[in-house]
C-alpha cells in the first residue's frame, strides 16, 4: 500500500512539473521549508519516546498504563495526553509502541485522544483568541469525551 502512495506522489509531481515547472519548484522549496521547521521537533519527540521507552521497562509500563492499571491507569494517561503537545504524525508511532511494550487499549486511547483533543499548553493562546469560558468549557468537554472514547474502546476491543 505504502509502494502505491509513493508511485502515485511521484506520478503526480512528475505531471505537475510537466504543467508549470515554477510552480512546482516554488511547492518543493515550500514543503522543503516546512520539513526544515517540523524536523527539530520531531528529532526532540524521538530522542524523548526512546529514552521513556529505554528507561521502562515493559513491565512498569504496563503497571502504569496496562489493562490491568483500569480507571486509574485512564487516568493518567488522558493527563499526560493532556499536557503534552505532540503532532499526530509522532502520536500515533508512540502510541503502537507503548502497546508493544504493555499497555493497555483503553489507556492508549485515553492518551491519544487528550493529545489530539485537550491543549493545557496552549491554553493562554485559546483564551487570547476565544475567551477564557469558552476555552475552560471546550477543554473539560475534550477531556470528557475523551474518557467517553476509552471506555468505548474498552467494550469494543
Amino acid at each position: 500500500m505504502t509502494q502505491i502512495f509513493y508511485l502515485l506522489s511521484i506520478t503526480a509531481l512528475i505531471v505537475s512539473f510537466f504543467k508549470s515547472k515554477e510552480k512546482t519548484m516554488l511547492a518543493l522549496k515550500k514543503a522543503w521549508k516546512s520539513f526544515e521547521n517540523i524536523m527539530p521537533q520531531f528529532l526532540a519527540i524521538i530522542f524523548i519516546i526512546g529514552i521513556m521507552l529505554s528507561i521502562l521497562t515493559p513491565d512498569q509500563i504496563s503497571q502504569f498504563l496496562g489493562s490491568e492499571s483500569g480507571w486509574i491507569g485512564v487516568i493518567i494517561a488522558a493527563v499526560i495526553g493532556s499536557i503534552t503537545l505532540i503532532p499526530g504524525f509522532v502520536a500515533f508511532p508512540l502510541a503502537a509502541a507503548l502497546l508493544k511494550s504493555g499497555a493497555g487499549y483503553m489507556q492508549i486511547a485515553a492518551f491519544v485522544s487528550t493529545l489530539m483533543m485537550v491543549g493545557i499548553v496552549t491554553i493562554p493562546v485559546e483564551i487570547k483568541y476565544f475567551g477564557k469560558r469558552a476555552t475552560i468549557i471546550r477543554n473539560v468537554l475534550a477531556f470528557i469525551f475523551s474518557l467517553i472514547v476509552a471506555a468505548l474502546m474498552g467494550v469494543l476491543i
